[in-house]
Parts: C-alpha cells; sequence; structure tokens
C-alpha cells in the first residue's frame, strides 16, 4: 500500500468508528466513549501517516508527531506549513493536537454525558467528542489535499 493510501484507509476507519451505533443497553456509554477514543487514536496514526506522505522526499527516520511538529522539527515545507496550522487558535489540527496529548494522559479524552465535575457548572452546548473529531477530519482532508500537492511539487 502506498503512504498516501494508508493515510486515505486511517482516515476512512476513524469515521467508521464514529459512527458505530452505541446501542441502548448498560454498556452504550462505555461503547460511544470506546469509539471516540479509538476514532480519535486511528486519526493519530492517520496524522503519523500523513507525515510520512508529506516527508517522503527527506528520506526521515522518525515521524512522529510531536517530533516533526515541535520546534526542533525538520525544516521541511510541509512541516512549516502543519506547524503554522497547529498554532492557530481554532485550527482543526491545534484542536486535534490538544486531543491527542489528552488521549494519552490517564484520564483519557472521552467523557461520560450527563456527568459534570464537582463544583463545575453543566454547559448543554459543549458539542460531543465525536461530532467535533467529525468536523475536524472534514477539515484534515481538506488541508490534506492541499498539502500532498505542494510535497507532489518536490
Amino acid at each position: 500500500m502506498t503512504p498516501r493510501g494508508r493515510t486515505n484507509q486511517l482516515l476512512y476507519q476513524a469515521e467508521l468508528l464514529l459512527d458505530v451505533p452505541p446501542g441502548d443497553d448498560e454498556h452504550a456509554e462505555a461503547r460511544r466513549m470506546a469509539a471516540e477514543e479509538g476514532a480519535l487514536a486511528m486519526t493519530e496514526l492517520a496524522l503519523e501517516s500523513l507525515l510520512r506522505e508529506v516527508t517522503e522526499h527527506a528520506r526521515l527516520e522518525a515521524h512522529d508527531w510531536r517530533e516533526l511538529l515541535g520546534p526542533q522539527g525538520a525544516g521541511i515545507a510541509e512541516l512549516h506549513r502543519l506547524r503554522e496550522l497547529a498554532g492557530r487558535d481554532g485550527s482543526w489540527l491545534a484542536w486535534l493536537l490538544v486531543r491527542l496529548t489528552a488521549l494519552h494522559e490517564p484520564d483519557g479524552v472521552a467523557r461520560r454525558t450527563g456527568t459534570v465535575a464537582p463544583g463545575m457548572i453543566a454547559v448543554g452546548s459543549a458539542a460531543a467528542l465525536a461530532d467535533e473529531l467529525r468536523d475536524c477530519l472534514a477539515e484534515a482532508k481538506a488541508e490534506i489535499a492541499a498539502l500532498r500537492e505542494t510535497s507532489q511539487e518536490w
């Protein structure tokens, strides 16, 4: 499989996980949370696959997003573009990197619906993680198309 094909496959699989119905039994909440975190983990794999894809010409040894998108990452145009996007408040990549970091924390990123931590005020307008991730994936796909064009010029 080509790097481009792998990236596409992982994005598709992340979307499939978001469409898994949670059901209506006693495990529905846990199933929803598992699908959300699973889709987010699949998106992390897609991000690393994308980084491998757009830096293929540079023959980098590692493709960890923390390294490549960090300040000491390689000076490749596509990575510079992604670093700028990651630093922009409200961008899909900034949103994603915060959630990926949380995914690796002990508490994870998925939350039970209807539960509020002590001392917190419930906010009814907070979007579900799955909905936010769907939006992120849609925006990412548009950006990926542009990155691929730039990368192919090399």
